[in-house]
């Protein structure tokens, strides 16, 4: 009996599904999210469109499917210093300074902006665990002593990725791992060990009516 006849379709995996997934990001580098479809995949890789749908859902699932496969498997850092994890985390293989991850990641900026399934999947899928991964490396450096007791966490950790993104897409500088390294030695370091710095204070001045 046929996967046809018992209504099973067989899954694509293995070797199969890495070439598809690289064919995939190819296809996302040369014409960015908007242009991609299914079927420039399926032709890239070789395979027919049936085959991808048997795999993913659409468009969004297989994208973000193909960038993580690039990132590899998520394992969170551990140097024994925040400064060590920081770095091995954005200079190693799919970090910033990766230029396939750069491409993907312009592709990706543009089309959150405009297909908000795809916004979700990403947010989801990718950006969820990158945000676990992040806040595991800053609580186990608070652990040791390398971050301040009430630092806030939610504004520090992604400020690493926003200034070096900031630098890279807007300012044209090449990502390198020693600018990774400045930006770690002169602002987010020096922000960690320092604690928050504002204080409440009224909205209104003394004697304002």
């Amino acid at each position: 009996m046929t996967p046809t006849e018992t209504g099973t379709r067989p899954r694509v995996e293995g070797e199969r599904e890495l070439q598809i997934l690289e064919a995939t990001l190819e296809v996302l580098d040369e014409v960015g999210y908007d242009l991609l479809t299914m079927d420039a995949v399926a032709s890239r890789a070789k395979a027919s469109k049936a085959t991808l749908y048997r795999r993913w859902k659409g468009k969004p699932e297989l994208v973000v499917a193909a960038i993580m496969a690039h990132k590899g498997e998520s394992v969170v850092p551990d140097t024994g210093t925040l400064r060590g994890d920081l770095i091995a985390a954005y200079c190693g293989h799919g970090g910033l300074n990766d230029p396939m991850t750069r491409s993907v990641l312009s592709a990706v900026v543009t089309a959150m902006g405009r297909d908000p399934e795809f916004a979700e999947v990403y947010r989801r899928d990718f950006i969820g665990p990158k945000i676990a991964s992040s806040r595991a490396i800053y609580e186990r450096a608070r652990a040791r002593g390398e971050v301040h007791p009430d630092a806030d966490l939610e504004m520090l950790a992604p400020s690493l990725a926003g200034i070096v993104l900031h630098r890279a897409f807007l300012l044209g500088e090449a990502v390198t791992p020693d600018l990774v390294a400045r930006v770690l030695d002169e602002v987010v370091l020096p922000a960690a060990m320092h604690g928050p710095t504002h204080e409440h204070r009224p909205t209104t001045t003394e004697g304002t009516p």
